[in-house]
């Protein structure tokens, strides 16, 4: 496992290149485990999580989602979600932000296992968030924020340098 941070970090990359293997639950739940040590607001922790190994399932979502064919050859899927209910103040944003910060940390943690990760939008495009209720049975107050399609990597895939100097503004006393 790589313990570097910012290695881990740096080298993370939207993988969409898989060998198809299973993906052991174990990493999986470590996966989960790492999402729901991200921060949120007032720790209201409004996410929740569906992982999917099913190959019908994942099948099912491939066919459903425009950009997410790749998981057809991916082992597993993580769907990360939303629930305003429990969000801090009830607010539907909190409901969004919070568990986008656990979705980072799953690809982040996808990465230090050395599995590959890419996250799919559901959210916010209704007619995707409708795919997913509707495959995973998932209730209308939960919102589905994205599929992460999770698997070995076949190497194709490679981190990009998204450092731009341009965008860094210092504050000048």
């Amino acid at each position: 496992m790589n313990s570097d941070i910012f290695t881990t970090i740096h080298q993370r990359k939207s993988v969409r290149n898989f060998t198809g293997k299973i993906v052991p639950q174990e990493l999986l739940l470590e996966l989960v485990k790492s999402g729901m040590a991200a921060p949120s607001a007032v720790n209201c922790q409004p996410w929740e999580f569906i992982i999917v190994t099913e190959r019908i399932t994942l099948d099912k979502l491939g066919d459903a989602l425009p950009y997410a064919k790749m998981i057809y050859k991916a082992g597993a899927a993580i769907i990360v979600c939303g629930d305003p209910s429990k969000s801090h103040k009830q607010k539907i944003e909190y409901a969004i932000l919070d568990p986008a910060l656990a979705s980072q940390n799953i690809l982040l943690a996808a990465e230090a296992l050395e599995l590959g990760a890419v996250w799919t939008a559901a959210y916010p495009y209704p007619e995707r968030m409708h795919s997913v209720r509707s495959i995973l049975h998932i209730p209308e107050n939960i919102i589905p924020l994205n599929v992460i399609p999770i698997g070995y990597p076949t190497g194709e895939d490679i981190p990009k340098n998204k450092y731009r100097p341009e965008k860094i503004h210092w504050e000048q006393w």
